[in-house]
C-alpha cells in the first residue's frame, strides 16, 4: 500500500524502481536511483508531482521523469503503470 503523495521502493531482477501515488490517486513509476549519485529515491520527499532526492535535494517530476532542480540534470526513466485487481503493475520491458 502506498499513501497519497508517497513513494515506495521496488527491486526486481537486479534493478531498483520507485513507485509513486499522486494526490489524484494515480500511480507512476521511475528508476529508483537518483541520476546524480545513485541514491535511493524512495527515501526522498514527495511533494505534488515532485520527488526530492534525500542526499543533495535534486528534484524530478515523477510523472515525466524530467530533472527539475540542481544538482540533477539527467532525467529519470519512467515506466507505464496500470492497476489490476488492486495490484500495481509496472511495464519494465
Amino acid at each position: 500500500d502506498i499513501d497519497e503523495e508517497d513513494v515506495m521502493r521496488f527491486d526486481h531482477a537486479g534493478r531498483t524502481f520507485a513507485i509513486y501515488r499522486s494526490p489524484d490517486d494515480e500511480y507512476f513509476a521511475t528508476d529508483g536511483l537518483c541520476t546524480h549519485e545513485k541514491v535511493h529515491l524512495a527515501d526522498g520527499l514527495v511533494m505534488d508531482d515532485i520527488i526530492e532526492c534525500p542526499k543533495h535535494n535534486g528534484r524530478f517530476n515523477y510523472k515525466t521523469g524530467q530533472a527539475k532542480g540542481a544538482p540533477v540534470c539527467v532525467n529519470l526513466r519512467t515506466y507505464p503503470v496500470k492497476v489490476e485487481a488492486g495490484k500495481v503493475m509496472i511495464d519494465i520491458g
